[in-house]
């Protein structure tokens, strides 16, 4: 065990409360499509600073991805789905240098409080019609990737889009999880290039893409016909909470 702790650089108590984060943030990766860098920045942020999670993350992506990518290929919007990485490319450099430029308390700030604002809009059910457009659907996908720089968020973003498009559940569930594993290739690149993907990252990202992979197992069992229409209420009422209770955590530590 000492020789974990040492390669993660954390305590017994940050240790497992990350695993226990990692399969909940799995359960509704798996049901939801996305969320599971939104629930983990929400919370793992009171440990960590997001300069940090954000290699972690990206292994817990990529194992959720991996385990998602059958149903993601078969029923994705090909064509949107291509349109947002290409966005996301030209967005994740900016949002990365924007993170590394100012305090780790301001960015913990900026992530909680993205993602509190980006689920409150969904959850609101507010379409822009401006979204709908080629130029919508690019600026969402830069967005998505400044957002990812900043915050690890950015398929919430293109949960947003996807919402404007109006696309049934099954669609926007399989072209997140597309996204998702898409986008990661660019966002590895990223990362090293800025050195963000140091050695503790990708230890953390290693020890924790088991227990993400669980939650993942688990939550794909959920997604049922019958459940469909509960699954985005359910994501974003839970990171709306996270997201309020580490704001408030953020400001007073």
């Amino acid at each position: 065990m000492d020789w974990i702790l040492q390669a993660t650089a954390l305590t017994q108590s940050e240790f497992l409360i990350l695993i226990g984060l990692a399969i909940l943030a799995g359960i509704v990766r798996g049901f939801s499509g996305f969320a599971l860098s939104a629930m983990v920045m929400a919370t793992a942020v009171i440990i960590l600073p997001p300069i940090e999670l954000l290699p972690m993350l990206w292994w817990l992506e990529m194992s959720a991805s991996i385990l998602m990518l059958k149903n993601g290929w078969d029923g994705a919007d090909k064509t949107m789905t291509y349109a947002l990485v290409i966005g996301a490319t030209i967005g994740w450099p900016i949002g990365l240098a924007l993170t590394i430029a100012i305090s780790v308390a301001a960015s913990k700030t900026i992530a909680l409080a993205v993602i509190g604002l980006l689920a409150i809009t969904l959850l609101a059910k507010i379409r822009m019609p401006f979204l709908a457009t080629k130029p919508g659907l690019y600026g969402s996908g830069v967005l998505s990737g400044m957002v990812s720089g900043v915050a690890g968020v950015g398929g919430m973003v293109v949960a947003v889009y996807v919402l404007a498009a109006d696309a049934p559940a099954k669609v926007m569930r399989a072209s997140l999880v597309l996204y998702l594993f898409l986008s990661a290739g660019i966002s590895m690149v990223v990362l090293t290039v800025f050195g963000v993907m140091d050695m503790s990252g990708i230890a953390r990202g290693l020890f924790f893409a088991i227990p993400t992979m669980f939650g993942v197992f688990l939550g794909q069992q959920l997604f049922t016909e019958r459940l469909a229409p509960y699954y985005r209420p359910f994501c974003l009422i839970l990171l709306i909470g996270l997201a309020m209770l580490g704001l408030i955590r953020t400001q007073f530590a």
